[in-house]
Order: structure tokens, then sequence, then C-alpha cells
């Protein structure tokens, strides 16, 4: 791809790989672009993806930690619609309420640094406004998020608390894989690039997720553990096996074997204890 500017060096400290792939470059930049209201892009660097979403005529905002960048944002982006700080430490939800953008059907894009990709992931869903996501994240990353990206003999993870997490209130699916030659300098890692869509009518209200987080962090503590052996040291015995036979669930099962609907149930059952 030619850019009016040189690439400036990536800063590995930022966990900084450039996307070259023209074909993921389109895949990311058409996902929701027909869907949206708006885009917000945190962690655009130079605008390898800016310059394109900014084309699809829709209100944009983007938010880069790395200070550098503003200079190359801004030959796509207006400079209103470039804040310099990190996604983590802003007050993200009031910031996008207070801005520019719709209140509503937000559009997240981000190729996210694999250190905070988790982080990131969790604070976005907490933000009703963003109805929409595509994430590039490392592979074994991806493979937690949607465990369904490999073939179900070769799945290493199972059932763990970062997919329930995201599935309760995300409909997500895969967009594309990408090699590590996709990107300067190339990373040592795969990566996946995710598309998510909020539901309509999840199960629980957002204002549970950080009780089903914790609940998720009890019951996935040691998922190879049989759930009853997990469980007992946080509910009372009795409440444990009503809670299971109502779910239907043999607390000589392993929690990496459940389903959603498993754990979704026993969440229900077992959260005002």
């Amino acid at each position: 791809m030619n850019y009016s500017k040189p690439l400036p060096r990536a800063n590995k400290n930022l966990g900084q790989h450039f996307l070259r792939d023209n074909k993921v470059i389109q895949n990311i930049c058409d996902d929701f672009s027909k869907d949206a209201k708006a885009v917000v892009e945190i962690g655009p660097g130079p605008g390898i993806l800016t310059r394109f979403l900014t084309q699809k005529e829709l209100p944009y905002l983007c938010i880069e930690k790395d200070s550098r960048m503003e200079e190359f944002l801004k030959d796509f982006a207006k400079p209103e619609s470039i804040v310099i700080g990190d996604a983590l430490d802003i007050p993200l939800a009031q910031h996008l309420n207070e801005s520019f953008l719709p209140k509503e059907d937000l559009w997240l894009v981000s190729n996210l640094p694999y250190n905070v990709s988790v982080p990131l992931t969790r604070l976005f869903l907490t933000i009703p406004s963003i109805r929409y996501m595509t994430l590039m994240v490392q592979k074994e990353v991806g493979e937690k998020m949607l465990p369904t990206i490999l073939p179900k003999n070769e799945q290493k993870n199972g059932m763990n608390s970062l997919h329930v997490l995201l599935s309760t209130w995300f409909d997500i699916k895969l967009n594309c894989k990408v090699a590590p030659g996709a990107f300067i300098p190339p990373p040592k890692v795969d990566s996946v690039v995710l598309s998510f869509i909020r539901k309509t009518a999840p199960d629980l209200p957002l204002t549970e997720c950080d009780n089903l987080e914790s609940f998720l962090r009890k019951v996935f503590s040691n998922r190879r553990k049989q759930v009853g052996t997990v469980l007992k040291s946080h509910f009372h015995p009795e409440t444990l096996k009503v809670a299971l036979e109502k779910a239907q669930i043999d607390p000589k099962l392993r929690a990496e074997t459940f389903n959603l609907t498993q754990i979704g149930l026993l969440y229900s059952l077992l959260k005002r204890h």
C-alpha cells in the first residue's frame, strides 16, 4: 500500500504491528459499514484502516495512545475526531456519550494490542451504544473468545469464562484468519478477526456483567476439576446441590464441558447466594 508518509517505527512496548494485507483490510473495513451509524476506532496507529473507514460517510472518532500518530491520522480524519489517550485510562463510555457521535449503533473497530486485548474487549462489552465490533486479536485469544474457530477435535480451550461473558451479550463469528506476514513487522503469532453483534434480547441485563464475571471466575478457577469440588468452597453444600440438580448438571462434570445454557441457568440459581 502507498502512503503519503513513510510508516513510523513500530513501538514494541505498545505491541504495534502495522497491517499491510489488502484483503484483510477490506474485510475489516467493510464488516458493518452498511449497518452502523458511526465508527469508533481504537488504536488506529498511522491510519492504515482509518483511511478507508473515514470514506464510509459515517461519523468517525478514533482514540490513539501513541502521540506520534496524530500527524498521520490528520491525513484522513478531522482534528476533532482524533483523541490522543489510552482507551483503558479515559472514561470511554462517558467520552463517547458526550462526543458528536450518535448514542446508538456504534461500530467499534480495533487491531487490539495483544497484551491488552482482553481488558479492552471487556470494556467495550459494557458500553451499550457499541452495537457492532470488528476486532483483531491474537489467535490464541480468539480461540477463547470463540472456541468454534477450531474443529471440535482440535479445540484446546473448551468452554471458558471469556467466551461465556462475551456470548451472553454478543453473537460472535469468525471474519478471517490473519498470518504474521500480513503485518509490518510480522508478529510471532497468528491472528484472527472476529465480528460481534450485540444481542437485542440477551438473557441477562448488562448491569449483571460484574456479578456474572465474578461467578465465572469461581466456576472456571480450575475448569479441569469437577464443578462440585470447585464450587463447594463458595456456596453452601445444600444450596449448591439443589442448584446443580435443577440445572441437571452432574457435580462430577468439569466446567470446560458445559454449554452456555447450563452455565446461564446455574448462574441464575446461585447468583443470590
